[in-house]
């Protein structure tokens, strides 16, 4: 049997990980989208590294479009088999892959039309009806079902509490009469999630894939994210006049931050001013989050008892037609925009970052993690000047950031996650999802936990195990 890892190596994302049995068979885990990996972005996306056709199975661990965001160009390609994943990821992949697709193709459009002499014209990657042919061979496989995909393959989900739906991915693989067991994390949740509850333990298991995202880094404490932003609200909105443009991932990331923003109003403290959620797909993900009420945390669940909308608060306003986007940018008045995406690097927060990029009133909040080349990255790193749409921009916006609002646990939270394992009987982990000198980090830290085989695998990099 041998792994091979074509995505999300040394980097954090582009998620692909590809076992290839003796009969041949081949077990993709993930198809993620690259992101905010700069000009060569385009370039990583068009090449999978393998053969579409060839490709038996599918397994997603969560909806994140780093995860999923190539699904539709792997069907486009010629995969046709089976994609198996949890229920409220399928229907979170569903509205993201079909945002992916019309921005993509809204990007193109807007680039095409602005060319300059020498540019080629772009393609969007996929269409909506790729989408629309991928969902058709997603197949729901419940947490902890023992599902067996073939008569040599078992699958078990254990919640990953990461977002709505994630899952780690534990495979049970029998080849001549041997069985193997080999466990990918997918993303790991933090242990006392704003909102979800902590991940599952799981049983041992004798190869692990590791994400890495936080490996050498720890969170702060979870309780003044509401100080922090009601700081820099109070201090753009209401001091400076200013507007606060929150980029900020549609699923998972947006839903804490209004979940801290009614939080507020329920203490009385939240700065009377209008807030803007200008992105459909995250009213859409927000009204899935509402659906599925299992996933909450304790805590979560005993505000519902005095408040039964968590994400709703006065001054709220969801943004959905184009024209209504472009009219905030029009309107001088202080306000709060949430937008996706989460690194800057598309959709509509892209055009209110240039729009608002150059006045000193303002204020970018950054909540997340940003791969360094994306927008955001750059602007977290203290740029002067960025490119946004082929033109340069002077950075004269204030630049903050909440580095303990992440969906990834940081590396006690890993190692929380892997604690359920006996290092011992671990042949081979597998770091992936992080960039290299944190895995590096994060490696020396684990064979101090008594896992002594740890490897941090290069861009294609394929192993027999």
């Amino acid at each position: 049997m041998k792994i091979a890892f074509h995505g999300a190596a040394r980097t954090v994302t582009g998620s692909k990980h590809l076992i290839t049995l003796k009969n041949n068979n081949q077990i993709l885990l993930d198809c993620g989208l690259f992101q905010g990996m700069g000009h060569v972005t385009g370039q990583l996306n068009d090449y999978f590294g393998f053969d579409a056709k060839k490709v038996t199975y599918l397994i997603l661990s969560h909806a994140h479009i780093d995860h999923c965001g190539l699904l539709p160009k792997l069907v486009a390609d010629g995969f046709d088999g089976k994609i198996f994943c949890t229920a409220a990821t399928m229907d979170l992949g569903r509205i993201l892959m079909m945002d992916s697709a019309k921005i993509q193709m809204q990007d193109a459009d807007f680039s095409n039309r602005h060319l300059r002499e020498g540019e080629e014209m772009e393609e969007a990657l996929y269409t909506d009806e790729d989408v629309t042919k991928t969902l058709s061979l997603m197949k729901i496989v419940a947490y902890e079902e023992d599902f067996k995909i073939d008569e040599n393959i078992r699958l078990k989900f254990t919640d990953a509490g990461h977002v709505l739906g994630s899952a780690a991915v534990h495979l049970t693989i029998n080849e001549d009469g041997k069985s193997t067991r080999i466990t990918f994390s997918g993303d790991v949740g933090r242990y006392g999630d704003l909102l979800l509850k902590s991940p599952q333990q799981f049983d041992q298991a004798d190869y692990i894939l590791m994400e890495s995202t936080y490996g050498d880094s720890l969170h702060k404490d979870l309780d003044p994210i509401e100080d922090m932003l009601l700081e820099i609200i109070e201090n753009t909105c209401i001091n400076k006049k200013g507007k606060v443009i929150i980029p900020a991932f549609a699923v998972g990331r947006t839903q804490e931050l209004l979940y801290a923003l009614n939080d507020l109003e329920l203490k009385g403290k939240l700065p009377d001013v209008p807030y803007y959620v200008d992105s459909p797909l995250s009213s859409k993900a927000t009204e899935i989050l509402k659906s599925h009420p299992e996933v909450y945390n304790n805590g979560v669940k005993e505000i519902l008892k005095v408040d039964h909308d968590i994400f709703g608060f006065k001054g709220l306003r969801f943004i959905e037609s184009v024209e209504e986007s472009k009219g905030l940018n029009q309107d001088p008045r202080p306000c709060v925009i949430i937008s996706a995406s989460g690194m800057a690097d598309a959709g509509r927060v892209k055009h209110h970052i240039r729009n608002n990029i150059g006045n000193t009133k303002n204020t970018i909040l950054m909540v997340g993690y940003c791969e360094p080349n994306s927008l955001g990255g750059q602007l977290i790193a203290g740029k002067k000047v960025v490119e946004i749409f082929r033109d340069k921009h002077d950075v004269k916006a204030e630049i903050q950031s909440i580095k303990s609002m992440s969906a990834h646990g940081d590396y006690e939270d890993l190692l929380e996650f892997l604690s359920c394992q006996d290092p011992a009987l671990v042949k081979q982990l597998f770091l992936v999802h992080g960039e290299y000198d944190v895995q590096q980090n994060f490696a020396t830290r684990l064979k101090a936990h008594g896992f002594k085989h740890v490897a941090i695998p290069e861009y294609h990099q394929e192993f027999e195990i």
